[in-house]
C-alpha cells in the first residue's frame, strides 16, 4: 500500500505509530547463497529505512539480517540499529540448517546484547514441518505459524540463550498465545523425565528448575514477549497463566485485513469483560513501549 497507504490506515484505526515487518522476506532463511543473503539483506534494509523510516517518525522498522552468515548478520544488524535508525531484526522462522538457539547463531545474540536491541522472530514459511504432502492449505497455515516459533523457542530457553546474553529481549510474532501454554505444559512434564546434563559452568536451565517458572521469569523481567491477535480463545487464559506483560496487539495489515476488519477486532477487545482495562492497555501499547524500548 506504501507509506501514504500505511498512514491512511494509522489515522483511521486510530494507530499512534508501529513497527513494520516484511512480507515475501518472511522466508528469507531459505536463501542459500551466502553473499545473496547478504545482499538481499542490506538492500531490503536501506530500502525499508529510505521509503518509510525517513518518510514518517512515525514508521519504525526491524531490520532483517544475513543469519546464513553469522559474522555477517551481526555486522548488519550493528548497521541496521546505528546507522538507519532500525529497533531490532527479525528471525526467521523457518529455513536455516539449525534451530536459532544453535551455537552458530551466538554472535547475534552477543551484537543484539550489546546493542540493547530486541529481536523478533517472526512466522510464515512453512514447508519441511511435515505438512508438505497436506492437500488443503489451511491447517498448513494455522499450525506453520505457531509451529516455527514454539520448537525455537524451546531450542532458544534451553540453549540457555537468556543467560547468556542478559540483555537480549525476544518476541515471537504471528503465532498467537495457544502455543506458549502448550509448550509450558509440555516442557513442565519432560524436563523432569528427559533431563539432559548441562556442565555447571553452562548456561540452561538447571535439573532443579521449573522450565515454565524460567520462561514466566524472563516474561516478567520484560526480556519475553508474544505478537496476539484480539479474537483469540485462549488469551483471557493465557493471560491469568503468564500475566499481561508480554503480549503485543499486530494488526496484521495489509496482508488479511482491512481498516473494517481491524477496527471491529479493537472494539471487540475494548469491550471485552473477559479482561482488565490494564490488560487492554498492556496489550494495546504499554507491552511495546517495553519491547521496542519507544515511549510515547
Amino acid at each position: 500500500v506504501g507509506p501514504k497507504g500505511w498512514l491512511d490506515f494509522l489515522d483511521d484505526v486510530g494507530i499512534d505509530w508501529t513497527v513494520l515487518y516484511p512480507t515475501t522476506a518472511l522466508a528469507y532463511g531459505k536463501i542459500v547463497s551466502l553473499d545473496y543473503a547478504v545482499a538481499a539483506a542490506r538492500a531490503y534494509n536501506d530500502w525499508l529505512c529510505e521509503t518509510y523510516i525517513k518518510y514518517n517518525p512515525r514508521f519504525k522498522g526491524m531490520a532483517i539480517i544475513p543469519m546464513q552468515d553469522p559474522e555477517e548478520a551481526a555486522k548488519e544488524l550493528r548497521r541496521a540499529v546505528t546507522e538507519l535508525g532500525m529497533l531490532g531484526a527479525m528471525m526467521p522462522s523457518n529455513g536455516l540448517p539449525q534451530p536459532l538457539g544453535a551455537k552458530a547463531y551466538w554472535p547475534i545474540y552477543a551484537e543484539a546484547d550489546r546493542l540493547g536491541c530486541c529481536l523478533a522472530i517472526h512466522g510464515g514459511a512453512h514447508d519441511r514441518f511435515g505438512m508438505d504432502h497436506m492437500n488443503m492449505y489451511v491447517p498448513v497455515h494455522a499450525l506453520g505459524h505457531p509451529w516455527g516459533l514454539t520448537f525455537n523457542c524451546a531450542n532458544i530457553v534451553y540453549n540457555g540463550i537468556f543467560d547468556r546474553f542478559p540483555r537480549v529481549r525476544i518476541a515471537f510474532l504471528e503465532g498467537g498465545v495457544a502455543w506458549l501454554l502448550l509448550l509450558l505444559e509440555r516442557l513442565h512434564a519432560s524436563h523432569e523425565t528427559h533431563f539432559q546434563y548441562i556442565p555447571p559452568s553452562e548456561f540452561g536451565i538447571r535439573e532443579e528448575e521449573d522450565p515454565s517458572k524460567y520462561i514466566k521469569k524472563q516474561i516478567q523481567d520484560g526480556r519475553f514477549f508474544l505478537g496476539i491477535e484480539t479474537e483469540e480463545l485462549t488469551l483471557p487464559f493465557a493471560i491469568k497463566i503468564v500475566g499481561n506483560s508480554p503480549f503485543l496487539y499486530s494488526s496484521d495489515f495489509p496482508h488479511e485485513v482491512t481498516n473494517e476488519s481491524c477496527k471491529h477486532d479493537l472494539g471487540e477487545l475494548m469491550e471485552s469483560d473477559e479482561i482488565t482495562a490494564a490488560d487492554k492497555a498492556a496489550m494495546l501499547y504499554k507491552n511495546a513501549e517495553s519491547f521496542y524500548r519507544l515511549p510515547l
